[in-house]
């Protein structure tokens, strides 16, 4: 199964980590990333702390347990090759249209920040 295929069809939660250029490492939750035509993946983000340390170091790794009782999912290791400011991109990718910015960043700018993925483990196991 394609890669995208995967997160089009299964339900669950993600998580990405950064960390800045001295090591601070943070975790927030993310929903599933947005497949591109160009075989990168975007997130939607606002100008918070994953945004902040991904300004002094591109690297990052998202973590995705799929619904249920097991442990299933994927680990992607990530490196950020650009982003858009407020880009015309968002309200088309957003899968909860509904969505609602917390009150601190409904005036702030969003970005649609893209990674190339560098390597996919399952979410147990396999050596890296």
């Amino acid at each position: 199964m394609e890669l995208r295929d995967y997160f089009e069809g299964t339900t669950g939660r993600g998580v990405l980590a950064t960390a800045d250029k001295d090591g601070n490492v943070d975790a927030a939750v993310y929903s599933r990333p947005h497949f591109m035509d160009d075989g990168t993946i975007a997130f939607i983000m606002a100008d918070r702390l994953s945004h902040k340390n991904l300004k002094s170091n591109p690297h990052a790794a998202y973590l995705f347990m799929e619904a249920g009782e097991k442990y299933v999912g994927k680990r992607m290791f990530l490196t950020k090759v650009r982003e858009e400011k407020d880009s015309e991109l968002i309200p088309k990718l957003r899968r909860r249209k509904g969505y609602a910015l917390l009150e601190e960043d409904k005036d702030k700018p969003l970005f649609l920040v893209y990674f190339r993925i560098d390597k996919v483990l399952p979410l147990i196991g396999a050596k890296g």
